[in-house]
């Protein structure tokens, strides 16, 4: 629980910080936690704000809270994909392969998966996870 935890507060704590690098852990950890997230949030428009916008329970209203909610954490997952890329000793503008339908969501896995670039590379020295309070 503690990962999560430090997951959650570097993620948000480098909101919009696209330098520097994540290690594969806090990236693969903030990732269960937005999935958890919006499984949570998913159960929570369908049985609760869908009533209340007048729709049936479990029936498609768009799914208000959901889309609030990705839309405030957009910038947090780019940031943190790009600095996984650098990890990897990669530009972050191959986050834009993502672009490309399904061989670029692929590729971009691929990427995610691949160990940390030992020492230092391009983008900074190598991440320590979990990180140490200095």
């Amino acid at each position: 629980m503690e990962n999560i935890l430090t997951a959650f507060r570097n993620g948000l704590g480098n909101y919009a910080n696209f330098q520097g690098r994540a290690s594969r852990p806090e990236y693969w950890w903030w990732i269960l936690l937005i999935f958890l997230l919006f499984i949570v949030l998913g159960l929570i428009d369908a049985f609760v704000v869908a009533p209340m916008l007048g729709f049936g329970p479990g029936e498609d209203s768009g799914r208000p809270l959901s889309l609030l909610v990705s839309l405030g954490l957009f910038l947090p997952n780019l940031a943190l994909g790009i600095r996984r890329l650098h990890d990897t000793n990669r530009s972050g503008w191959w986050i834009l392969i993502g672009l490309i339908p399904l061989i670029g969501v692929l590729v971009l896995l691929y990427f995610y998966t691949r160990p940390s670039d030992e020492g230092e590379n391009d983008h900074g020295p190598q991440p320590k996870w979990p990180p140490t309070s200095a």
